[in-house]
């Protein structure tokens, strides 16, 4: 138990540096938190109520968990934790699983759509709730994985926002664990017994994966090289646009 505070307190501490450098929370914030029922989204909701009790600004909570309709998933005990320790929260039913049979093809990958989708319902609950901010827990590893996967295979230099107005021009999302890394989060959610629940996704966890084998390839370059993925996660504060492939825009020449 008492690694488990200790955990604890090393994680609020680098969630609230974020809250911080980036100035995700602000004072009478509405939170929605998107509750997936994996390690990661557990671990958001924990610190951010933590963090809530102790800080010098008031905000709220609310957990949404988005039920997508994949044969399997179970709100059953996600509902029963919340209910039991006194989180507000709502859980909705959305038809991704019967949009994505519709859309997609057997070789086609989901998880694009698929995201774009919770995310659409995310932005309408939190319209209906009132809420300012959308908190989503993506983490350290997340971010330096989408840079390389969107190096690698679509030719850009992005990763993720950890303060992003969303297209909307009316939800902001918000990413507290940006430094918090997935091995403390793993240690952290296995000590704690939150019950982790799988989405149950045909394809979540599929060894071919883009995202599976560029994590793969940090991991052992990271037992190499010990430092790689904070030198990666520093890159993405630290870019000098002037060495890089911007094409020159030349000023428009009209006719007389």
């Amino acid at each position: 138990m008492n690694g488990t505070f200790a955990q604890e307190r090393r994680m609020r501490r680098l969630v609230g540096r974020a809250i911080g450098d980036f100035g995700l929370i602000e004072d009478n914030d509405r939170i929605l938190v998107a509750l997936s029922g994996g390690k990661d989204s557990w671990t958001l909701l924990h610190m951010l109520e933590s963090l809530r009790r102790r800080a010098p600004v008031s905000f709220s909570l609310t957990a949404v968990t988005v039920h997508p309709g994949f044969p399997g998933f179970d709100t059953g005990p996600v509902e029963t934790y919340l209910r039991q320790r006194g989180f507000a929260y709502r859980i909705v039913s959305a038809p991704i699983h019967e949009t994505l049979l519709a859309k997609l093809g057997p070789e086609d990958t989901p998880c694009s759509l698929c995201s774009r989708m919770r995310r659409g319902v995310l932005y309408t609950q939190a319209r209906e709730l009132g809420c300012t901010k959308i908190a989503l827990g993506h983490h350290r590893d997340d971010f330096i994985e989408t840079l390389l996967l969107n190096q690698f295979y679509n030719g850009k230099i992005k990763a993720m926002a950890p303060l992003l107005e969303a297209d909307d021009g009316r939800n902001v999302v918000i990413r507290p664990l940006v430094y918090v890394q997935e091995d403390e989060i793993i240690r952290y959610a296995v000590n704690a017994g939150f019950p982790v629940v799988c989405c149950a996704c045909p394809s979540c966890g599929d060894p071919d994966s883009k995202r599976v084998r560029i994590k793969k390839l940090l991991a052992d370059l990271e037992k190499e090289d010990p430092g790689i993925k904070a030198s990666l996660l520093a890159a993405l504060g630290d870019v000098d646009d002037r060495h890089l492939l911007k094409k020159r825009r030349f000023p428009v020449v009209r006719a007389r």
